[in-house]
C-alpha cells in the first residue's frame, strides 16, 4: 500500500513499480506540489516516513537539490523517488514554500 499526503488530500493507493511518487500522486488526483517533474525545482520534496528501502536509490538530481541532512532524515524528491518493489510506503509532500 502507498499512503501519499499532498497539500490537502491524503489517499492510500496501489504502488506502481517503475513509477515515481509524483507520477502516482498525479494519477490519483493528490495535490502534490511540483513545477518541473525533472528534479530541478525541488517543489515535489517529500518526507518518506515508511518504506524508504522500497524506492530507488538517491540520484544526482536529489544530491544537487537536497542537503545530506535532509537525505539522512528520509527526504526525497517525489519526481525522482521511483517505486522499485511492492510494500508499504508512506510519504508526505513537504515543499519548501
Amino acid at each position: 500500500m502507498l499512503d501519499l499526503r499532498g497539500r490537502t488530500i491524503q489517499k492510500q493507493v496501489k504502488p506502481v513499480i517503475g513509477h515515481s511518487l509524483l507520477d502516482i500522486a498525479m494519477a490519483n488526483d493528490i495535490d502534490w506540489q511540483f513545477s518541473c517533474t525533472q528534479g530541478t525545482c525541488a517543489r515535489c520534496r517529500c518526507l518518506v516516513v515508511e518504506g524508504l528501502q522500497l524506492l530507488s536509490e538517491v540520484n544526482d538530481a536529489e544530491w544537487d537539490r537536497l542537503d545530506e541532512d535532509e537525505l539522512e532524515k528520509g527526504y526525497r524528491l517525489g519526481c525522482q523517488a521511483i517505486v522499485k518493489e511492492a510494500g508499504t510506503i508512506s510519504a508526505i509532500n513537504k515543499t519548501y514554500f
